[in-house]
């Protein structure tokens, strides 16, 4: 995309030099960078010079018609919107600007609104063609690199990715946070494979899983003697990683004593093995992740603000499946074909109405559990399809307790008291946030941020 500045280009063409004068002022006050052609045959010589995102132009001129122009502007970029301008509209020439490609057809006079409003349609198509098209040339060099690029098509999965591809080929520290199994350790391969230390190792280990005194074993490894069973020297994950990645996974499961261990490593690029006292170097690139909300957890005093910093060079934020609905199918019919190749079976189909069930399930152990979830409904059935009823009990049942009912319902949370009164104020102001945000007495980000938790739509 050509925008100045931020600015979408729009090549404004027509023959009456007041027009352009008056759209020239409307266009720069509303955020869209113009260039001025008088008449068609300086438009046909702007075309090539601009290389405009969008082409705003009238369709009658002497000479060079816009019909013209809009041919000439799709032949050197087939994904530029172009917009037709006439004061005579019959229906032969917006069916002949139509055939032609034109992405809009206005009559004049128009209002301003209305021109704004079309333009604002038209800068948004060309800048998703593009990224469309960015996107397929991304998975096209990855895959003649052998790369597979993590499943997902939705907004915040895509953005995701751009930021990694932008990240991976540099030796910053990445931190990765989100819920348990919205694809972490798929993201920390991710950046290896993408990264200049790709041919080196790629190492993990989950620090939530070993007790104090081991784990700094695995992180830094022993020398002999050091405690029992200690029978020889021992290299650790940080020494072995050399050249690679290392990935520490839930690093927020880590005691105080561990993590001033960490800070000095990361900080000096060298670890001290479990009783040594001499320093060895690093050379490895570190990938963390966790599934706590860190700034919680320094203000509690469980993890050290310093390590955080040191950590968080890189911020990756993984949304929770149910904030992007739009992947479950994608995904599904991903793990559907990788569990039949697993078990050299054909592949099992999926029916309209268990993908609705899919969909609709709020899968709080994210994309782990539909994995999980579709593996057993291709064990359990029998056939080619899977139906809603081969899908587990806790995802075909809603579970949705309404806020009162005919029976004694039990205390409920503090949370769900304060979710049910935020949307039932945001429905009686017909989903106006500002609105909700000034009867709740909060601010509108505190508001979104909230919804955002709530897997509502922001």
């Amino acid at each position: 995309m050509t925008e100045q500045n931020g600015k979408p280009s729009v090549l404004v063409v027509d023959d009456e030099s007041g027009i352009l004068d008056s759209l020239n002022i409307l266009l720069r006050n509303e955020g869209f960078a113009p260039h001025l052609a008088q008449g068609g045959k300086r438009g046909l010589e702007c075309i090539d010079d601009v290389t405009p995102d969008i082409v705003l132009t009238d369709i009658r001129m002497p000479n060079v018609s816009g019909v013209d122009i809009l041919a000439a502007a799709r032949k050197n970029d087939p994904d530029v919107p172009v917009i037709l301008m006439t004061a005579q509209a019959t229906l032969q020439s917006a069916m002949q600007a139509v055939n032609e490609g034109a992405f809009y057809y206005i009559q004049k006079p128009f209002r301003n609104d209305e021109l704004l409003a079309i333009l604002r349609r038209a800068a948004e198509h060309r800048k998703l063609r593009v990224e469309n098209k960015s996107l397929k040339q991304a998975i096209r060099r990855h895959e003649r690199q052998g790369i597979t690029r993590p499943v997902g098509t939705s907004k915040s999965w895509l953005e995701i990715l751009r930021l990694v591809e932008t990240v991976a080929p540099t030796d910053s520290t990445v931190l990765i946070q989100g819920e348990s199994g919205t694809g972490k350790e798929v993201i920390a391969r991710y950046v290896h494979e993408l990264s200049a230390r790709s041919e080196g190792p790629f190492l993990s280990i989950n620090c939530g899983a070993l007790p104090e005194s081991l784990l700094e074993s695995e992180l830094f490894g022993h020398v002999k003697g050091s405690f029992t069973g200690a029978v020889r020297d021992k290299t650790g994950l940080f020494g072995a990683s050399t050249k690679g990645t290392f990935f520490l996974d839930e690093i927020g499961e880590t005691t105080p004593a561990t993590q001033v261990k960490l800070l000095r490593a990361l900080q000096h690029r060298e670890v001290i093995p479990v009783g040594s006292t001499d320093a060895i170097p690093i050379d490895t690139r570190v990938v963390a992740a966790t599934n706590r909300d860190l700034d919680e957890e320094i203000r509690a005093g469980n993890f050290r603000s310093d390590l955080y910093y040191r950590l968080n060079v890189i911020s990756l934020h993984l949304p929770p499946l149910r904030q992007r609905s739009d992947d479950i199918p994608v995904l599904a019919e991903h793990f559907l074909h990788r569990i039949a190749d697993i078990r050299n079976e054909p592949v099992k189909h999926l029916t309209d109405a268990a993908l609705e069930v899919l969909v609709d399930y709020a899968w709080p152990g994210n994309v782990r559990e539909l994995e999980n979830a579709l593996e057993r409904g291709i064990i359990l059935t029998p056939g080619e399809t899977l139906d809603v009823s081969s899908l587990p009990e806790r995802v075909t049942e809603r579970r949705a307790e309404p806020l009162v009912s005919g029976r004694t319902p039990p205390n409920p949370t503090l949370e769900a008291v304060e979710r049910a009164y935020i949307m039932w104020v945001l429905q009686s102001e017909s989903g106006n946030k500002s609105r909700a945000a000034e009867v709740l007495g909060i601010d509108p980000s505190t508001l979104y941020r909230k919804l955002s938790r709530y897997g509502v739509e922001v």
